[in-house]
């Protein structure tokens, strides 16, 4: 009899136990790797709602350079999408701003204006190309104050920008009147009041409209006299014709008379009439060596002096050749000698030209400096008083200036300025300078 205790175990019972803590052991390792995935996805999500956070902050300080394009879980697929159109708008938004504030700044410091952007302290936050070439010569000044500046100008220029109402001012520039509208506007920018000044030069304006009245009165008034100076010559004609047998002469000269003074009266008003027909300058190139040896052919006792640093300028010739003709005639009949009667020819190399008559006569009183060229403005006996006014007519049509004055020695010189080859049509505005730097 065997006393040894044997306790019997399963075969199957180890292997079974090894698959359990397999299965345990696998089920852990998925719990990990799930729990892993899941806090890298936390992880990642994280970063890139930082990174949505980061760029709306950059959008709310004008930045929208940021987008998103790493590969996104479905649930954060939708917000990326969504912020990344936000940003494509804002960027195309931005971008139209800076082109139309582009294309708004061109066109202001283009305007042919002058445009102040006064704080509220006076000094100057912006000025266009105008008015840095109206008031300083060009020359940008950095926060200058335009109110201390002014302290130095001219009364009627202070009042008009003391003034609270828009209005007209004229002030002397060079010894010659020039009349300015000025505009003013308050409004309130960045919490600070600020004042817009708009200066417009105007005497060139009102010269134009002035001309253009008196244009209009010289063509209905030439209407008229010739719709009756026409039947005055006819009947004169008949009536020449019907008197042949009158032997005492006495008739004859009556006619003569009526017909010589309908006559001088017929060249009077196409005298006028030329003047308000004149057509608009044809500028070209013109030799400037041609130009001077025909005015010398047209006025034999000239003398013609030329500093031209070209051979070329640009103007019409026929509309120059009648200006520099009237003021040659002016001149000798000034009672001068004539051979002290001088027209400078001075060429610049962009083509601006100067032209400039002189003489040795008894020059003009300050009154007749004053309205020499108006038209019907004459003191001379016979005179029309055109000549001076179609050359500032023809000067500045063409955009340029002219202006006469007593030469200290004595006589007068007539001094006229075309603008060179470039297309400009006017010419700048006479210079209200408030600084030298």
């Amino acid at each position: 009899m065997r006393n040894d205790l044997t306790v019997a175990v399963p075969y199957s019972a180890t292997p079974l136990m090894g698959q359990s803590a397999f299965w345990l052991t696998l089920g852990i390792l998925a719990v990990l790797v799930v729990g892993i995935a899941a806090y890298l996805s936390t992880v990642k999500q994280r970063r890139l709602l930082a990174r949505i956070e980061r760029g709306l902050a950059q959008f709310s300080n004008s930045d929208f350079s940021t987008t998103i394009d790493e590969p996104v879980g479905k649930s954060l697929a939708a917000l990326v999408r969504h912020f990344n159109a936000l940003g494509a708008v804002l960027r195309e938004h931005q971008q139209s701003a800076e082109h139309s504030e582009q294309l708004l700044h061109t066109l202001i410091d283009a305007a042919p204006m002058a445009i102040l952007l006064l704080v509220d302290t006076g000094e100057i936050e912006y000025a266009n190309e105008t008015a840095r070439d109206l008031f300083f010569e060009g020359r940008a000044l950095d926060r200058a104050n335009f109110m201390d500046l002014l302290s130095a100008a001219q009364a009627p220029l202070r009042d008009a920008v003391l003034d609270v109402n828009d209005c007209l001012f004229t002030v002397e520039v060079e010894g010659t009147p020039e009349t300015y509208h000025l505009a003013k506007r308050h409004f309130e920018l960045h919490n600070s009041t600020h004042t817009l000044l708009m200066i417009k030069h105007l005497t060139r304006e009102l010269r134009r409209q002035e001309i253009d009245i008196w244009k209009k009165l010289i063509r209905v008034l030439s209407h008229e006299l010739n719709n009756s100076l026409a039947p005055i010559t006819s009947l004169v004609h008949s009536a020449r014709a019907m008197t042949k047998s009158d032997q005492s002469g006495k008739l004859e000269r009556v006619f003569c008379t009526i017909e010589e003074r309908a006559h001088h009266l017929q060249e009077f008003v196409e005298g006028y009439a030329k003047f308000a027909r004149l057509p608009n300058p044809r500028r070209a190139q013109v030799n400037v060596t041609d130009f001077a040896q025909h005015i010398e052919a047209l006025a034999p006792y000239v003398r013609v002096e030329s500093t031209a640093a070209t051979v070329t300028a640009y103007f019409d010739r026929l509309q120059l050749e009648q200006v520099v003709i009237n003021l040659l005639k002016n001149a000798q009949e000034a009672g001068g000698p004539d051979d002290a009667i001088v027209l400078r020819i001075d060429v610049a190399k962009n083509g601006v030209t100067t032209l400039q008559v002189t003489d040795r006569g008894p020059g003009m009183s300050d009154q007749v400096l004053e309205n020499a060229m108006l038209p019907f403005y004459s003191t001379k006996e016979r005179g029309s008083g055109l000549g001076l006014a179609l050359c500032r007519e023809i000067v500045e049509a063409h955009g340029g200036t002219i202006k006469i004055e007593n030469r200290p020695e004595g006589g007068l010189s007539v001094t006229s300025v075309l603008p060179g080859f470039e297309a400009q049509q006017t010419s700048a505005p006479a210079k209200l300078t408030l600084s030298r730097l």
